[in-house]
């Protein structure tokens, strides 16, 4: 079996740890891995292409070409547009934080209030704004950017991320930030091992059976009195929390469930 595993020459050297462990466990298991990064294109006779960048319109040409794409492009294309996740959500009925697409500061009255771009990840592109001047100044700092708006709901900056490998459950983690409303492990927030109530599987489930995701993280704020709601769809998702609560190889399990999933075609 032959495959492909796409980054950004960027992202690929953040990641280089992962890389090597899918790397190992393909060849555990009679697959050739390469790495293809930035313009490298895949040989025609690939069984797959593990696509691990925030690029729809590349993953969409690959897949019309006749490739097997995890996640698929659709995934892809809706996990990085956070107003789209928030319309999913609403029609499976799944609590979302209320999204809106906003052009300017002109129609924002009252504080406060969220602003992030419709396509950022990692919280690097997420403000927390109570005013107006801080509004502008987001406006401003991102102008030609497409921006959203969300209501502040207080999490006590806690959430949850489910990993999810097809329709199951690979773990779940809470994160909690740190001198920040952020819970982003990689922003410095702490992070420990979650365990799902039913009504918790049942709904994640439901969003990995929606999308036909092979991939993905599904994070949802964590609310005091025990609910949560939805924040954000992850592809491609960062394993780094799931490895330090977790003892399992990731990428070992992405691995099985990849060739699993090219030999039944």
């Amino acid at each position: 079996m032959k495959g492909y595993l796409y980054y950004s020459s960027v992202e690929a050297e953040r990641n280089r740890e992962f890389i090597n462990d899918l790397v190992k466990h393909a060849h555990k298991q009679d697959i050739s891995l390469t790495l293809l990064v930035d313009e490298e294109q895949p040989d025609d006779d690939a069984d797959f292409i593990l696509f691990r960048d925030r690029k729809p319109e590349l993953s969409a040409t690959w897949e019309t070409a006749g490739y097997r794409m995890i996640n698929r492009s659709e995934v892809n294309r809706i996990a990085n547009d956070k107003l789209k996740t928030f319309e999913m959500a609403t029609l499976l009925g799944i609590s979302a934080i209320p999204t809106w697409l906003i052009k300017n500061d002109n129609a924002l009255n009252s504080y406060p209030l969220v602003l992030k771009t419709i396509d950022g990840h990692g919280g690097s592109e997420v403000f927390l704004c109570k005013s107006l001047e801080e509004a502008s100044n987001v406006f401003s700092s991102l102008k030609g950017r497409r921006l959203i708006r969300q209501p502040f709901i207080e999490s006590g900056s806690t959430d949850v991320r489910v990993f999810m490998i097809g329709d199951e459950i690979l773990g779940a983690v809470k994160r909690i930030g740190h001198n920040s409303f952020k819970s982003n492990y990689t922003l410095g927030g702490s992070v420990e091992k979650y365990v799902l109530a039913g009504w918790q599987e049942n709904e994640v489930r439901k969003i990995a059976k929606a999308l036909k995701s092979d991939y993905i993280g599904i994070d949802f704020l964590l609310l005091p009195d025990g609910t949560w709601i939805l924040n954000e769809i992850e592809d491609p998702v960062g394993a780094r929390s799931l490895y330090v609560t977790h003892d399992f190889s990731v990428a070992e399990k992405l691995i099985s469930y990849i060739k699993g999933l090219v030999e039944k075609k």
